[in-house]
């Protein structure tokens, strides 16, 4: 198991659930729901935010948001 700050462009995870309860509610008002696919799109220049794709719509997130998901492939 690991988070999406760990993924590499291209690859793809279903979002298995959240280890920070109060930023998980902005998570999932979002879109990110556990059971979701998420696909991490790429990483800024200087490598934080990084781009995902979830439920057909782009994202932006900070590495330590994205550290928050865990995913499973």
């Amino acid at each position: 198991m690991k988070n999406v700050a760990e993924m590499v462009p291209g690859e793809i995870g279903v979002i298995s659930g959240f280890t920070d309860e109060f930023l998980s509610l902005k998570l999932m008002e979002m879109g990110l729901l556990p059971g979701t696919a998420v696909q991490f799109n790429f990483t800024a220049p200087f490598g934080d935010p990084i781009c995902i794709s979830v439920s057909g719509y782009d994202l932006s997130l900070r590495l330590e948001e994205a550290a928050t998901i865990s995913v499973f492939n």
